[in-house]
């Protein structure tokens, strides 16, 4: 009786790596995007195609859902304990969405390519 093959693990560069710098999921060295959210083809140092990586809304997901719970709780202990005019609510709530996704979605979008890469092939995609 042959022992079952077993395939050669994948390389893939450490998650926060990936996930922090945008960086390709194999070699952690070559740029993941090629512009703010849109990803590259491939990878300039290692070659890995991207072609078949879709995160879908999965990265707005993950953003928006705790960040409207926690925008939701400060702005209500925001209006008990300071009991601002409603301008001030209307000025500080919208920059701080902004701002929270505008750093995280790029890093979790990253995130997912590289969990889609260790756990699926969508290198030979379409």
């Amino acid at each position: 009786m042959r022992a079952p093959e077993s395939t050669p693990p994948r390389v893939a560069a450490p998650l926060w790596v990936a996930a922090l710098g945008a960086r390709c999921p194999r070699c952690g060295r070559g740029r993941l995007f090629d512009g703010y959210l849109r990803i590259a083809p491939a990878c300039t140092v290692c070659g890995l195609k991207f072609g078949g990586n879709d995160t879908g809304d999965g990265p707005a997901f993950f953003v928006m859902l705790p960040l409207c719970i926690i925008t939701a709780v400060s702005a209500l202990l925001f209006e008990l304990k300071a009991e601002p005019p409603l301008w001030e609510h209307m000025l500080v709530w919208p920059t701080f969405i902004a701002l929270v996704v505008g750093f995280s979605l790029r890093p979790v979008k990253a995130l997912m390519v590289a969990l889609q890469y260790r756990y699926r092939d969508v290198e030979h995609r379409d």
